[in-house]
């Protein structure tokens, strides 16, 4: 009950993006930007704006940053910011890319919206505008899904739908969670692949964990190697129970939800992969050296 009176009391572009069928954060700017009336948004000075302090992780591909740049000094900035008042300023709840861009272009000024999200608003934007736009690393993501469980009181099922994610995906990511720092360390450098992240994680022993983590990156073990040694009677595994019979094509299912971060079914002769929007339709195409739409 008082999840629903909290929701209840947010604005409409925010209760939207929160009990919509699937978490959208582009719907979710475009709502506010449309239901804004034209005297409401206001020319903000770029000094006077900071990042939102809950935003898990800022990267900014430069080139890209550089060719926003050049379209809005030719044609301006297309859309407004959407920010918040703060003590000294304003705080960027949507739009810090843009506003990166409009100060290499030379503007001094943006146009802006300014709403009053709580805090604890502000850091559920900021979570999903990264799952959503931002090339997070696997432990930051685990995170970010770990957050939203606890932030919007949901199960694990009804994250992955809000998504657009595969449950076995978003259980495989937290199970990360669980893995020694040394370990979550070799992720976060690209060291160990969440393949082999994912089978270390269903290991019960610390000390294990670590000893296989560093042959992986010393032997080149590849996912069929580790596989095979987890197998062995020696490594102690955490107690899991299947709520799911395996078809045919469970494990390739499962590979390809690990690898494209999406939920993937394979039906007769058919893959079928879900993306939530055309920023998600992108990076799946990256993952699969293909070019954007």
């Amino acid at each position: 009950m008082e999840q629903q009176t909290k929701r209840r009391a947010l604005g409409k572009g925010l209760e939207e993006l929160f009990n919509s069928e699937q978490l959208d954060f582009n719907s979710f700017e475009k709502q506010i930007v449309e239901s804004t009336p034209k005297e409401e948004i206001i020319e903000v000075e770029i000094s006077e704006l900071r990042p939102n302090p809950y935003q898990p992780r800022k990267v900014f591909d430069e080139e890209k940053l550089n060719e926003l740049a050049a379209s809005i000094k030719e044609h301006g900035v297309f859309q407004p910011i959407i920010i918040k008042k703060s003590i000294k300023g304003y705080e960027i709840i949507a739009g810090e890319r843009r506003v990166k861009a409009s100060t290499i272009a030379g503007l001094t000024k943006i146009p802006a919206i300014i709403r009053n999200f709580s805090d604890e608003e502000m850091m559920e934007i900021a979570l999903i505008e990264n799952l959503q736009r931002e090339n997070l690393n696997s432990i930051e993501e685990a995170t970010a899904y770990k957050k939203l469980v606890e932030k919007l009181s949901i199960t694990q099922e009804e994250l992955a739908n809000k998504l657009g994610k595969s449950r076995s995906h978003i259980t495989n990511m937290l199970g990360l969670l669980s893995l020694p720092e040394e370990v979550k360390e070799m992720i976060n450098e690209n060291k160990i692949s969440m393949s082999h992240a994912r089978i270390l994680s269903k290991m019960e022993e610390k000390n294990k964990i670590i000893d296989l983590a560093k042959k992986i990156v010393d032997e080149n073990l590849n996912v069929r190697d580790l596989e095979d040694i987890s197998k062995s009677k020696e490594i102690s595994k955490k107690h899991h129970v299947e709520n799911h019979k395996k078809d045919e094509y469970h494990d390739l299912e499962e590979q390809l939800c690990d690898k494209l971060g999406t939920k993937v079914k394979i039906k007769g002769k058919h893959i079928e992969i879900t993306f939530v929007n055309n920023n998600d339709l992108n990076r799946i195409l990256e993952i699969l050296n293909l070019t954007e739409r």
